[in-house]
């Protein structure tokens, strides 16, 4: 069974920069397409970008495009966020996900995706 584990969120002032870290355990981990998820509070949960198993496509949602970039290192079982020129809207809880079915087309909707973080709570200040 693969667990996913997100770490590195916290306070940033706007403008500012953080990298957020998800550890991939168990399971065929090197076929699994991954992404990045945010929800806000009373919103719904969308992706923010994501990353084929393969690592030559990735896919950012309009509204992070030319600010976040989402890599993985497979020999240490991660997958990063890369957020630089953060904005208020940024603010949410940050989720990792992890398709299973080996395709490395990147899905965009929840229900796509099979493996689920906890959640890392990213908060950017005026």
């Amino acid at each position: 069974q693969v667990q996913l584990a997100e770490s590195g969120g916290g306070r940033v002032q706007v403008g500012g920069s953080m990298r957020l870290s998800c550890a991939i355990a168990g399971g065929s981990r090197y076929t699994i397409t991954m992404a990045w998820f945010r929800q806000a509070p009373d919103q719904e949960r969308e992706i923010v970008a994501g990353i084929s198993w393969t690592g030559d496509a990735t896919y950012y949602t309009d509204s992070v495009k030319g600010r976040f970039t989402i890599s993985r290192d497979d020999a240490k079982n991660t997958v990063y966020l890369q957020m630089n020129a953060l904005k208020p809207e940024d603010s949410a809880l940050y989720y990792c996900a992890g398709d299973r079915t080996g395709q490395s087309t990147i899905k965009t909707m929840r229900w796509q995706y099979d493996y689920w973080g906890q959640g890392t709570q990213v908060t950017v200040s005026p």
